[in-house]
C-alpha cells in the first residue's frame, strides 16, 4: 500500500507542477490578471520593453524548469525502493517548507504581492504535509 500512496502522491505533484510550468509558459499575463488585476499584471510584466523581454525570458525558463520537475517526479512515481522513497519524501518536504519560509521572508516584502504570500504559503505548507502523511503512513506500517 504504501507504494501506491507514493506513485499517488507523485502523480499529484507531478500534475501540480505540469500544469503550472506549462500555464506560466503559455498563458503567464492572463494568470496574472486573474490573480492579481489588470493594474498590477502590468506592473510584473515591466514597463520598458527590455525589461518585459527580460521577465518573460525568465518566466518561460521557470515555466520550462516547472514543466520538467512535473516530469522527472513522474518517473519517480514508479521507483518502488522504499529507502529511496522516504528519503525522496523528505526532501521533498523540506523544499516545500523551504519556499514558503521564502515566501515569508522576502514576497511578502514586495508590494504588488504582499496580499498574495500568505495564499502561497499555505499550498506550500498543504504539499510538505502531503509528504509529511505520506512518512508517517510508512513508519507506521514499519512498526506495526
Amino acid at each position: 500500500m504504501g507504494l501506491s500512496m507514493f506513485f499517488v502522491i507523485c502523480i499529484l505533484h507531478s500534475v501540480i507542477a505540469i500544469t503550472s510550468g506549462s500555464l506560466i509558459m503559455f498563458y503567464l499575463h492572463e494568470i496574472y490578471i486573474l490573480g492579481h488585476g489588470v493594474e498590477t499584471a502590468q506592473k510584473l510584466l515591466g514597463s520598458t520593453p527590455h525589461d518585459q523581454l527580460l521577465i518573460q525570458t525568465s518566466n518561460s525558463f521557470v515555466g520550462l524548469l516547472l514543466f520538467v520537475v512535473g516530469f522527472l517526479v513522474f518517473m519517480v512515481a514508479f521507483i518502488k525502493d522504499n529507502l529511496f522513497q522516504s528519503f525522496f519524501a523528505k526532501g521533498c518536504v523540506l523544499l516545500h517548507l523551504s519556499m514558503a519560509v521564502w515566501r515569508v521572508n522576502f514576497e511578502r516584502r514586495l508590494e504588488d504581492l504582499a496580499w498574495d504570500w500568505p495564499r502561497q504559503v499555505i499550498g506550500d505548507i498543504l504539499l510538505a504535509l502531503s509528504w509529511v502523511f505520506f512518512l508517517l503512513y510508512t513508519w507506521k506500517e514499519k512498526y506495526d
